[in-house]
């Protein structure tokens, strides 16, 4: 049997209830998330409950992207997450693994590929 922990978050940014300053969604800390590396996302709601995991080699980019494009498995529930939590993991197999075991293991609610526990 092979023993899989999830990583700890390396950055962990919150929503704002009225931002002063420019914000995508209530979120003002994207510059706290690696423009460069690659790793893990976890999208979570106020309940802490795991909304969507996702994974990237270019960690900001890819998660303004699911706040602001058209094709975003989110995009219907954007206004549902209030927590990203990032985890920085450079090996693209190591991404892969980890998101496809956090889904599973913790159910996120709005992944839909690569889900073996409906």
């Amino acid at each position: 049997m092979i023993n899989i922990t999830i990583p700890k978050p390396d950055v962990t940014i919150t929503k704002k209830d009225n931002p002063e300053l420019s914000n995508i969604y209530g979120f003002t800390d994207f510059h706290l998330i690696s423009r460069d590396k690659g790793g893990i996302f976890m999208f979570y709601n106020r309940d802490k409950e795991l909304l969507f995991v996702g994974k990237a080699r270019k960690l900001r980019q890819r998660i303004k992207k699911h706040f602001e494009d058209n094709v975003s498995p989110i995009k219907m529930h954007r206004d549902e997450v209030t927590k990203i939590a990032v985890c920085l993991v450079e090996d693209p197999v190591h991404r892969e693994i980890y998101e496809t075991y956090i889904i599973n293991e913790l159910k996120a609610k709005y992944n839909v590929d690569k889900v073996f526990f409906r």
